[in-house]
């Protein structure tokens, strides 16, 4: 049996749609707030027989630090994807993202370790890698700078505990991915950026970094998983993108204007100030803070050459898929431009 950690996710809901084409027997971990008819709905669009795909997972309400909850989510599993995981950037939740991605994930490796799982796949992020922002590419074996904000460093502290695992016996891979592009999720992660660009942007940041569509991020999982490669991780990028180029694509697949002026920096930093300002006036959160900036003010540019060469794989191209979500938003949301 396979356990899919965060099957309510972007990753974790087209994970778990390409394994159960494959009649894999699948469990599945849910939290009560989230969202399990959004992801029967993507089942359901993406597969004419997606309703008893869905019907076929063993759904399990879990969350990462109940452990007695995890134990009985992980009886009888022999591996497991570990996609689940808190996304904030606002430095307030800091101690959240420890507490859900940190040791949540602390928990999940030490029920690996005590059940003999046969492997582990983690997805973590590029966030986690560096905030180098120099124009070599960025490698697996690039030295880590550090994490470029309170997100990265969480998935990079998380990261740590997964290496621990395999040094105490768990086979272990780890993905890095870019920023994610895939459909059915609109309010959060990339579908956020869909969602802004279908309001029509006069302007674009200056900076830029690496895109990948979902379907090359869950391929690549399954493939590493299915192959002998244990104690490795591995960037997924198909190209790296200026947030000017992001944009163009997404006014494209919008058919609405393309935006032409660029953010100077001295406006991106009065920015994050306004904005820590409104969230001490207000009770929002953070939409932009000092690291946040600091990330799109100089493009980043990571290699995929370590994936490519192990798997042979060739990865969808970016400005093709932005096109089909664009299509896809459309479609879900009633959006006319």
């Amino acid at each position: 049996m396979i356990l899919v950690t965060g099957g309510t996710g972007l990753v974790g809901a087209h994970l778990l749609l390409k394994l159960a084409q494959e009649e894999t027997e699948l469990r599945a971990t849910f939290r009560p707030e989230s969202n399990l008819a959004r992801v029967k709905k993507l089942f359901i669009t993406q597969h004419p027989k997606g309703e008893s795909l869905f019907d076929n997972i063993a759904w399990v309400e879990a969350d990462l630090n109940d452990i007695p909850k995890l134990e009985k989510a992980l009886k009888g599993v022999s591996r497991v994807y570990h996609c689940a995981a808190l996304i904030s950037f606002d430095p307030r939740d800091f101690w959240e993202l420890k507490r859900v991605n940190v040791r949540g994930t602390a928990n999940l490796v030490n029920l690996c370790i005590a059940c003999g799982i046969e492997k582990l796949c983690y997805v973590s992020s590029i966030a986690a890698l560096s905030n180098n922002t120099a124009e070599e590419q960025i490698t697996e074996e690039t030295e880590s700078q550090g994490a470029s904000n309170v997100y990265g460093l969480s998935k990079y502290l998380a990261e740590l505990e997964v290496w621990r695992g395999a040094q105490e016996g768990v086979p272990v891979v780890v993905v890095n991915p870019g920023v994610i592009i895939g459909t059915g999720f609109w309010e959060q992660g990339s579908g956020s950026l869909f969602k802004l660009g279908a309001k029509g942007l006069k302007f674009y940041p200056p900076g830029g970094t690496g895109f990948v569509t979902v379907k090359d991020v869950v391929d690549v999982m399954v493939g590493l998983m299915n192959s002998r490669i244990t104690g490795e991780r591995y960037i997924l990028v198909e190209r790296n993108l200026t947030y000017k180029d992001f944009f163009h694509y997404l006014a494209e697949g919008f058919n609405l204007k393309k935006p032409r002026k660029e953010l100077k920096n001295w406006q991106l930093e009065m920015l994050w100030r306004l904005d820590w300002l409104r969230s001490v006036l207000g009770s929002k959160g953070r939409k932009l803070t000092r690291d946040g900036v600091k990330s799109l003010q100089s493009p980043v540019y990571y290699s995929n050459d370590k994936i490519k060469n192990a798997l042979s794989y060739q990865f969808e191209t970016i400005p093709e898929a932005i096109s089909r979500c664009c299509q896809a938003y459309i479609e879900d949301t009633g959006f006319n431009s």
